[in-house]
């Protein structure tokens, strides 16, 4: 990855509007900030999440608070715990995500 173009600067994420994004079940509240060709967002999914569409979008996401499990197209499935991410390239492996107890996860893309 190369940022360009991007001078330094601080986020207050209490002031970024939350967005509602519902899955299959459950709903996702995105806050996001874009910086040029760069998205960051918190990302804050509801107890029963389930994604509504397999993801082929590159992401790094850590998280926060809760678990978030995510299924890749190809069957394997991986949890994500506090401190814990995982990173994907665009195009790279299909993957949606669900969780049942809910999560918060801080997202670039």
């Amino acid at each position: 990855m190369e940022i360009n173009n991007l001078p330094f600067g601080t986020t207050d994420w209490s002031d970024v509007e939350k967005t509602e994004h519902t899955g299959e079940t459950g709903v996702a509240y995105w806050q996001t900030k874009q910086f040029g060709d760069i998205r960051v967002r918190i990302v804050e999914y509801s107890a029963g999440y389930l994604a509504d569409h397999w993801c082929s979008k590159g992401h790094i996401l850590f998280c926060l608070e809760g678990e978030l499990d995510t299924e890749l197209e190809d069957g394997r499935h991986f949890t994500l715990t506090p401190g814990t991410s995982y990173q994907v390239a665009d195009n790279a492996e299909a993957h949606r995500s669900s969780t049942s107890t809910g999560a918060k996860l801080f997202v670039v893309d």
